[in-house]
């Protein structure tokens, strides 16, 4: 089963954890000194926060799926959307290791769809290989609109 992923630039971690913490009556399942994460059942959600972003607010969207052929059912679909699909196999991103596709909205508001693999210790390495203009606070395309 597919879950709906969000991701939030914040300014104060601290304040922010306060504050998602009381809406979703959870503590995060992964908390860092710039990330955390409630991988939520009600709601069916993937909710992040980190100072990492270009500017506070909504980052980007996402659809994390359980597994392999999840992920590639997502593709199939956003290409048949005529959509540009940039993907990632084994991305070190938001301290985890994924398989990713990244495509932006009509609006510019960039999407990924994703299927986890495994937990990794540092932020991630993709992140600080973009170029200056394209980081956001995961490893995502630049917004365009």
């Amino acid at each position: 089963m597919k879950r709906l992923h969000v991701h939030v630039a914040v300014n104060d971690l601290a304040q922010s954890l306060r504050f998602y913490s009381a809406l979703f009556a959870a503590e995060p399942t992964v908390k860092k000194d710039d990330y955390a994460k409630w991988q939520l059942d009600d709601p069916r959600v993937n909710f992040a926060i980190s100072t990492r972003g270009r500017a506070p607010g909504l980052d980007h969207l996402g659809i994390q799926a359980e597994n392999d052929a999840e992920l590639e059912d997502i593709a199939s679909r956003l290409a048949q959307a005529d959509v540009s699909l940039m993907p990632q196999k084994n991305a070190a991103c938001c301290y985890a290791k994924s398989d990713k596709y990244w495509t932006l909205d009509p609006q510019g508001i960039a999407w990924e769809s994703f299927h986890t693999l495994d937990a990794i210790p540092v932020f991630g390495a993709d992140t600080a290989a973009m170029p200056e203009a394209r980081k956001s606070a995961c490893c995502a395309p630049a917004a365009t609109g």
